[in-house]
């Protein structure tokens, strides 16, 4: 009994593959899933000349822990995380450490956090990025919480961590709910990512007529250059795969409904919350959402197919042009995750150091790329940066795409292909490089209506005007 270094709760495949991970690097590892057969399956596939002990209780799992104990629990976000803590409680004593590695909200991390430690526990929560692969063989990881808890487990984190140039992608992001924050972010930005990257598929096949061979052919060209990473790769091994069925590319037979699990609409819903505009990220939730009303689409396209459409097109824009239009969309996009960060760590507290951020996001996780060594290096050069666009990196390579981004949405929009986030992404660009914004007239009008008050360029104080006697 007492010999494991850590436990871990629930076994589904995240949970397993972690286990397997901690175990790899030297950690004697007792698992629990709430369905006992599971647990059993697991170590009858997993556990032969392993370091694994299986318990069918939580009794049992308690009792098989090392002082302090440290206990992951890899269960569904929500009810369920608060449940499995209210059972494993009693078996806990002051100083034990309990890890939610879910994908939980960061005010639910906040909450708990605050009865664990009440409690003389210690809590940490931890984004944990990079699919079932990654925690098998080295996720980004993304924890905070009580800072003695995160020194318990750093050596820990540091060995099953994805290792990027010999650093492992784990940091300290702060008190509470900071790491799970940080992981909203990145799927928020993964969001926008998937999406860019969707409406580039789209231009390049119906816009360019371009087969699903030819695409594969061209992401994965783009995939050696600015635009690599880890999403870019896999788009050019799915647009190869053919339907074993009808031998037709696979991709083709998919249903167009994109599901989500609900992480981008709190990344949207807390941005409206701290006034953080992320235009191209909303737009990504919102093009899922749409999506989803695939019946609605199929009466609106019988019935609004436009006559004229393409017959005043845009000049069809060169490959090259796409890959540039992709690059400054994504550039725009990791810059409103990185905003809303900023502002988080200052509402919040959290303390995130940006630099850091991009440094663990380079492996490991579904965002990693090879722009992420540069932002890593802009907010290392600059901390304050107030926007990732003003970065002389990025700022050099956003006026050298515009023509190429501009000629892209512009043809889009000629041929009536939708393209959410690619211009979502050129508005916020214009936007930000807009001296004058037509916002005057909007706070006209409010105080026409409203009272609401103004404020002028030239003279100082809160104006309001009687429009009705000025007419």
């Amino acid at each position: 009994m007492d010999s494991c270094d850590i436990g871990v709760i629930g076994l589904a495949v995240m949970g397993q593959n972690l286990a397997l991970n901690i175990e790899r690097n030297g950690y004697r590892v007792a698992v629990y899933n709430r369905t006992a057969e599971r647990t059993r399956q697991f170590l009858a596939e997993h556990g032969q000349d392993k370091q694994l002990v299986g318990c069918e209780t939580l009794a049992e799992l308690a009792a098989n822990l090392k002082r302090p104990r440290r206990v992951l629990m890899m269960v569904k976000a929500g009810n369920a995380v608060d449940q499995v803590i209210a059972e494993l409680l009693p078996y806990l004593e002051p100083g034990d450490i309990l890890i939610d590695g879910g994908n939980s909200f960061f005010k639910d991390t906040e909450r708990r956090a605050q009865e664990v430690e009440a409690k003389g526990l210690l809590y940490l929560g931890m984004g944990i990025s990079g699919g079932e692969e990654g925690a098998l063989k080295g996720p980004s990881l993304m924890p905070s919480g009580h800072r003695h808890a995160y020194q318990a487990l750093e050596g820990l984190l540091q060995a099953i961590a994805a290792k990027v140039q010999g650093e492992p992608c784990v940091t300290y992001l702060g008190h509470g709910g900071g790491g799970h924050y940080v992981k909203m972010v990145h799927n928020g930005i993964e969001y926008a990512d998937m999406q860019l990257i969707a409406e580039t598929y789209d231009l390049l096949q119906r816009g360019l007529g371009l087969k699903a061979e030819q695409i594969s052919q061209t992401f994965a060209t783009w995939g050696q250059g600015v635009l690599n990473s880890y999403l870019i790769e896999i788009t050019a091994h799915i647009l190869k795969a053919l339907d074993p069925l009808s031998g037709a590319p696979l991709v083709e037979k998919i249903l167009d409904v994109a599901e989500q699990k609900g992480t981008g609409k709190w990344t949207s819903e807390e941005a409206l919350e701290l006034g953080v505009p992320i235009p191209t990220l909303q737009a990504a939730v919102e093009a899922r959402a749409l999506s989803a009303q695939r019946t609605l689409r199929l009466e609106a396209a019988r019935q609004l197919d436009g006559e004229l459409l393409g017959e005043a097109s845009s000049p069809a824009p060169a490959v090259a042009d796409l890959e540039q239009a992709l690059y400054a969309a994504k550039i725009c996009s990791y810059a409103q995750g990185m905003a809303l960060l900023a502002q988080a760590s200052q509402t919040y507290g959290y303390g995130f150091d940006l630099s850091e951020v991009a440094r663990i996001w380079r492996g490991g996780c579904i965002i990693r790329a090879r722009l992420l060594e540069d932002i890593r290096r802009a907010y290392g050069e600059n901390p304050t940066l107030p926007n990732l666009v003003l970065a002389p990196f990025f700022r050099q390579a956003l006026v050298n795409a515009q023509s190429a981004w501009r000629k892209t949405v512009c043809f889009g929009v000629s041929k009536g292909i939708p393209l959410p986030a690619l211009s979502a992404a050129l508005a916020y660009f214009d936007s930000l490089r807009s001296a004058r914004l037509p916002a005057n007239l909007i706070q006209a009008q409010r105080d026409y209506f409203g009272a609401h008050t103004y404020r002028r360029i030239d003279e100082e104080g809160v104006f309001h005007t009687e429009w009705q006697s000025m007419e």
